[in-house]
């Protein structure tokens, strides 16, 4: 019997407003440019990751992922923020979709929105269930991921950056 490939974790996705492609390399300073507002990272764990540094850790641990997407704004091909899946787990047919950021400019309207709608609709072609780890600050991202359906299924201590961290996990199941 054949072992099941490894689902795609990093497709190319498109929406109206959106459009998700594999990270890459070159991307870093496209991609800094849209994190280097210390706004965007006031919520988060990793309060400095704005300043360039941190940043260029952040990048790497994306790319070393496997799973990490550049999100593009769909009318000018722009990159405005990342997202990444992680933490497959075949077994309970389970994935970590994470590490999301949009630069500012993207708050408040439907891009978050479609940006979670394409990743979850991709995930659930190979995954039952999707979680989401959240720092305990992060309360734009709570009320983000419960707008689209997702609960709080219990706190646990994750690796960020190597470094064990509180975080809230929410979890979200095939319909």
């Amino acid at each position: 019997m054949n072992a099941e490939p490894s689902p795609d974790w990093q497709p190319t996705l498109r929406g109206d407003l959106v459009h998700l492609r594999p990270l890459r390399d070159d991307d870093l300073d496209a991609l800094h440019a849209a994190a280097a507002d210390p706004l965007v990272w006031a919520q988060h764990s990793e309060k400095d990751r704005h300043e360039r540094p941190v940043f260029e850790r952040f990048f790497a641990g994306a790319m070393a992922s496997g799973g990490a997407l550049a999100v593009l704004d769909a009318a000018t091909g722009r990159i405005i923020g990342s997202s990444r899946y992680y933490d497959w787990n075949p077994a309970d047919r389970s994935v970590v979709i994470g590490y999301t950021f949009l630069e500012r400019a993207a708050w408040g309207g439907r891009i978050n929105g479609e940006l979670k709608r394409l990743m979850l609709d991709h995930a659930f072609r190979h995954a039952a269930i999707v979680y989401f780890h959240v720092s305990p600050g992060n309360i734009r991202s709570q009320r983000a991921l419960e707008r689209i359906g997702a609960g709080f299924d219990h706190a646990q201590d994750v690796p960020v950056g190597g470094v064990m961290s509180p975080r809230l996990i929410y979890r979200l199941d095939r319909p």
